[in-house]
């Protein structure tokens, strides 16, 4: 899995580890070539279906201010490791564990924000399939305006892509899943992501996680209860907007719900006089632990073992902030090589969904319980299996991938 110290491919040095989850261990790393500290998810095992969903998950490749995407990948012996972005300021699941019910001028912000990022991965054939409040993370912004990302990408699936698996279970967490989502033969489709944002939207209005089964008339009421009891400065047609956003987004029929833009568009006509940090300030405040011994906000001390003279002068002064990568994807369905050494960062690698990648199951996801708030999610558990060889791996993918081309699957 990785221990403290170890370098993937001569560049990602691991600094410490962040969460454990179902798949793999996230940890703070220090990217050498880019020169600043990056997160990074090493796969707890790298057999057949681990290997596809982080192939899946490295070829998303969009850039968007609330789309939290890889910025590159490596590969050494039998370990991957998958890097992005490091958010500072946990999840909007650890924000209403913090604080509860959330107020209207922080909730209309970030569901907007939400669904901004939604529009633009659907606008790039890209379905999420498990959008709930533990993978939306925020930036540490303290009591000023929220900044929310998108992140997770480990199920997401593009459009029209041809499936291994049909039967009758959701990929997903339960509670946040679209019913249509429980029928067996269902299509990976925006609809179910939109119902997703709104069983969030109501969880940040009610503090409470929705109970599975739960209908969307059910989790409105909820809803309009919350803003009915809310001490926020908004007129009553706002609120009313707000809940007819919701209901519409819960609809029971996937045709009834809005797009994601056009859910965004009519939130931003609700006039929220008080802003964040007003009478009742929520605060997104730093959720990463210390720098370990030999380790600062620049990197390695000059004098640990893993500092050098070139970081003399900088003691104090952060890295620049690493934004996600240029869009690039839908290119052919190729896989990484994982030689020793090999890497692929956003400018040079760029793989799409392997055509029929195989489907997880429902189950929840591990990874929300045991990783701490603010660390790129893991997803759902990857299915246990014996380690394999490298070869063995990239080849058993690779004869997958011509399966479902040749029409075999």
């Amino acid at each position: 899995m990785g221990d403290v110290g170890d370098v993937f491919a001569g560049r990602y040095e691991l600094v410490d580890p962040l969460g454990s989850g179902g798949s793999g261990v996230v940890w703070r790393a220090w990217d050498q070539a880019a020169d600043c500290y990056v997160a990074a998810k090493v796969l707890r095992q790298v057999d057949a279906a681990s290997l596809v969903r982080f192939v899946r998950e490295q070829a998303v490749r969009i850039d968007h201010d609330h789309v939290l995407a890889p910025t590159g990948w490596a590969g050494s012996d039998d370990r991957v490791l998958l890097s992005m972005p490091l958010v500072r300021g946990g999840s909007v699941a650890a924000l209403i564990g913090d604080h509860g019910a959330l107020p209207i001028a922080w909730v209309v912000p970030m569901v907007i924000q939400m669904l901004d990022a939604l529009a633009a991965i659907h606008a790039e054939g890209v379905v999420h399939r498990d959008v709930k409040p533990a993978n939306l993370l925020l930036d540490a912004t303290g009591r000023g305006a929220p900044h929310l990302w998108l992140a997770d990408f480990g199920i997401a699936s593009a459009l029209g892509a041809p499936r291994l698996t049909h039967g009758p279970y959701a990929s997903g967490t339960p509670g946040y899943v679209a019913p249509e989502c429980l029928r067996e033969g269902w299509v990976p489709s925006p609809a179910a992501d939109q119902y997703s944002a709104g069983v969030c939207a109501v969880e940040m209005l009610t503090g409470q996680a929705p109970v599975v089964g739960a209908s969307g008339s059910e989790l409105t009421a909820a809803a309009a209860a919350a803003l009915l009891e809310s001490d926020d400065f908004v007129d009553a047609s706002g609120r009313w907007l707000v809940r007819d956003v919701i209901a519409d987004l819960l609809a029971s029929d996937a045709a009834r719900r809005p797009d994601a833009a056009a859910a965004a568009d009519a939130l931003r006509t609700v006039r929220v006089l008080e802003s964040p940090g007003g009478a009742d300030p929520v605060e997104v405040f730093e959720h990463l632990p210390p720098y370990p011994q030999g380790w600062g906000p620049c990197g390695p001390l000059p004098d640990s073992p893993n500092g050098s003279d070139s970081l003399d002068g900088r003691a104090g002064v952060p890295p620049a902030p690493v934004s996600p990568p240029p869009s690039a994807l839908l290119s052919p369905p190729t896989l990484p090589t994982l030689a020793q050494g090999a890497t692929g960062d956003a400018e040079t690698t760029e793989v799409a969904e392997p055509a029929g990648a195989p489907e997880p199951t429902g189950s929840p996801s591990s990874s929300e319980d045991e990783r701490p708030p603010g660390v790129a999610g893991d997803g759902e558990s990857a299915r246990r299996g014996i380690a394999l060889p490298l070869v063995a791996v990239a080849t058993g993918a690779a004869l997958l991938v011509l399966a479902v081309v040749l029409g075999l699957g």
